[in-house]
């Protein structure tokens, strides 16, 4: 029986384990999604929850506590300074665990962890159309999100037919180059 067991040993020595572990932590903090298998992910989004409450506590015993787990200055900066700033208001639950497939070679269920988005993304998402006591999305919600795809579907032609124009653009000093250079050559 498991009783008062916590830890996954993954079939791992202590040491391989604790490495992996610093590696993925850090890895998550640095590109705030990492994918490995759902073991894994479970442990990882745990210690991942503990660095970034000490990134919030934010004093000498925290950040030295932090440095045992997570390497790197980039990143530790990063766990002391925008990460405690983004969920100064949240008090846990930092990391969600996603399962996505089973991995070919051989079909382990493997999952998403990822950090959850600060304090602005909630609220936003309330504003832009929640749901109803009924469980029923606003009528006027699918309206909305066509308005918004067309709207990013015009900056995008906008944003390609700049990138055509500035390809022209560049094309035509290289012929404008190659052309005086050639008669350059002739005189």
């Amino acid at each position: 029986m498991r009783h008062r067991v916590n830890t996954r040993k993954l079939g791992r020595t202590s040491a391989h384990r604790l490495s992996m572990y610093r590696n993925l932590v850090t890895s998550l903090l640095d590109h705030e999604k990492v994918e490995t298998t759902h073991a894994k992910a479970r442990e990882v989004g745990r210690l991942a929850d503990r660095m970034i409450t000490l990134g919030k506590r934010g004093d000498l015993h925290a950040r030295r506590q932090a440095l045992r787990i997570v390497r790197g200055r980039t990143v530790n900066a990063k766990l002391f300074g925008e990460l405690a700033e983004r969920y100064a208001a949240r008090t846990g639950g930092y990391t969600r665990v996603l399962r996505t497939r089973r991995r070919i070679g051989d079909a382990a269920e493997m999952s998403i962890v990822e950090l959850v988005e600060g304090v602005a993304a909630p609220a936003a998402a309330k504003s832009s159309g929640g749901k109803k006591a009924g469980g029923r999305k606003k009528a006027g919600a699918k309206k909305d999100t066509a308005k918004k795809t067309g709207a990013k579907k015009a900056g995008a032609k906008k944003a390609s037919s700049k990138k055509t124009t500035a390809k022209k653009a560049s094309t035509a000093k290289k012929t404008t180059r190659k052309k005086s250079g050639s008669k350059a050559d002739a005189d």
